[in-house]
């Protein structure tokens, strides 16, 4: 069986949950800055997987956006957490604290 699959799917399950952290943390964010952040932090997104996500987050009122014109080209959209999107953002930190540390203790062993 191969890992390639299984780890790609553990990824995409917790990337909501990392971009919502990102913006949270730095109040708004470009998604430029965004996929830098994940890149760092060895979660490799395409451009093209994040905007849909984020046109998801935005369209389910859990993001805002601003826009902010660029000396090099054309404006910058910002997004924000909406209180309902922080909201959500606590939510699933609950969550994943829970399922982290029922999965840490299922497999201590390792």
């Amino acid at each position: 069986m191969a890992i390639d699959n299984t780890e790609s799917q553990m990824r995409k399950g917790l990337l909501e949950l990392c971009i919502l952290g990102i913006i949270d943390k730095q109040k708004e964010a470009y998604p430029s800055d965004i996929l830098e952040q994940l890149k760092e932090a060895k979660l490799v997104v395409l451009e093209g997987t994040l905007y849909p996500l984020l046109t998801r987050l935005k369209n389910a009122g859990m993001l805002n956006y601003r826009w902010e014109e660029s000396p090099t080209g054309p404006p910058r959209k910002y997004y924000n957490l909406t209180d309902d999107g922080r909201e959500f953002y606590i939510r699933l930190m609950s969550v994943w604290d829970e399922l982290s540390k029922a999965v840490n203790n299922l497999t201590t062993s390792i």
